[in-house]
């Protein structure tokens, strides 16, 4: 008789878990993954995928109006919300059915049910117990509410890609990624927006010129920006939705959004119970190979706060999976991980950020490049792109390449590339540009920009 009931008990079926269990599978584990909601995780059920199929709906009325400037008809035809939602969900579907064959087709056994860990080496599922001789933890995040009086009439990132109809207005509480993305959704279907930030500008943590040129050009679309403000109160009312700011300014909204970070979902799972403690951050603490503080206990993805990206998560899953049944030890590296905010206009960013490289190197040089894209020329959008490099002053290597703009998400994973090849500024220069593109700015800044004022 088997020791083990399993190699591998994962518990959560997103991006991370699927990965890491399937990659084990390959290797000839018996693996078992439990999923209490639906088979894909956050990315592909209520994060990245829906999303950015949202972001290309809203970029539709971009092109109707930009058409006009290279003979078209200026007609722009009436958009329907449900036909959205409704295409939008069919293919999350699709895609969960999908995630579902891929585990069947791995030899994954694949349960529908919360987990719960009952000891180092049993899981719980709907009142079933199962044994492992290792349990990855997988649960991914959830949005978290700020601690506002009826927050709880607010919506949050998962409830906005199901409403029944598209508000006439939005108010969104929150200046990061999430945010920005759903505001640049709303005003671009034709929703009023205002963003409610408690700082000085959006998107902490990005590159502060690209957070500044985000900003003007948000404001440019009609996004109101309303800084420095705490929201303190939240009602509902016959006609929407009141909030009230610190100043007791009443704000006015249709929709009223929290949009204020995640957390990592950790409740429930019986950690406590276990031993396993969570940092300040409410994250499982795991060493470099995602291994908690009970040796046969592992965790990936957001669940442990390391960086929450996607790939990021199929990377730690993967790796774990070569670690524990290919004989072959493996750990990732979080250094050059391109990222994107898909907003309108998009920002793409990877490597440091100009505040990041000086506080690591003695001299640091900044080149940057502001131009109106040669599309807009003809269309008259006033709409301009941002890149930036930041570049180690002494040995000249690139250390960060940021940009605002149409494609900037494309071109980041190129030059992700370049920046893990150690490529130089030389290196950069040295390059023929592809004419005409926006991307050959990137070849062709030769100019240092003079220290600004940082906000």
């Amino acid at each position: 008789m088997a020791e083990f009931d399993f190699d591998l008990f994962t518990i959560g079926a997103g991006s991370g878990g699927v990965a890491a269990s399937r990659r084990a599978a390959s290797y000839g584990a018996k693996v078992a993954i439990c999923e209490g909601s639906r088979v894909g995780g956050t990315c592909v059920i209520r994060g990245c995928v829906p999303k950015k199929l949202l972001v290309y709906a809203a970029q539709f009325r971009d092109g109707f109006e930009d058409s006009c400037g290279y003979g078209w008809n200026s007609h722009t035809p009436a958009f329907d919300w449900e036909t959205l939602i409704s295409r939008k969900d069919r293919e999350i579907d699709r895609l969960n059915g999908i995630y579902i064959t891929m585990l069947k087709n791995s030899g994954v056994t694949l349960y529908e049910g919360f987990g719960r860990i009952v000891d180092r080496h049993t899981v719980e599922v709907d009142g079933k117990r199962y044994t492992a001789r290792n349990i990855l933890i997988a649960t991914g995040g959830w949005p978290s509410l700020p601690p506002i009086e009826g927050i709880e009439l607010a919506a949050t990132s998962n409830e906005a890609l199901h409403l029944e109809k598209l508000p006439h207005s939005v108010l969104i509480v929150g200046g990061g990624y999430i945010a920005v993305e759903f505001a640049s959704i709303f005003r671009g279907l034709g929703s009023e927006v205002t963003l409610m930030i408690r700082g000085d500008e959006l998107l902490n943590g990005f590159d502060d010129d690209i957070r500044v040129a985000l900003a003007q050009e948000m404001r440019k679309r009609g996004i109101n920006i309303v800084s420095r403000c705490k929201p303190v109160k939240l009602e509902k009312g016959a006609g929407g939705y009141t909030l009230t700011d610190h100043m007791g300014r009443e704000h006015s909204a249709g929709l009223v959004m929290a949009a204020t970070g995640r957390r990592p979902n950790t409740k429930n799972l019986g950690l406590e119970e276990v031993g396993i403690t969570l940092n300040e951050a409410g994250a499982i603490p795991v060493d470099d190979w995602s291994r908690t503080s009970v040796d046969s206990i592992y965790a990936i993805g957001d669940v442990t706060d390391r960086m929450a990206l996607t790939p990021i998560a199929i990377a730690e899953g993967r790796a774990l999976a070569e670690t524990l049944f290919n004989d072959n030890p493996m750990h990732i590296g979080y250094d050059n991980v391109p990222t994107a905010v898909f907003s309108l206009p998009p920002l793409g960013t990877v490597g440091l950020t100009e505040m990041q490289a000086r506080a690591r190197y003695p001299q640091v040089d900044i080149y940057k490049a502001g131009f109106r894209p040669m599309k807009h020329t003809l269309s008259g959008r006033d709409e301009r792109v941002l890149m930036k490099l930041v570049v180690d002053g002494e040995s000249q290597r690139v250390l960060g390449c940021h940009m605002m703009g149409m494609d900037a998400p494309e071109m980041m994973q190129p030059l992700a590339i370049a920046l893990n090849c150690g490529a130089t500024k030389r290196d950069f220069d040295r390059t023929i540009a592809l004419h005409p593109s926006t991307s050959e700015e990137f070849v062709l800044m030769r100019e240092k920009a003079e220290p600004e004022k940082k906000i």
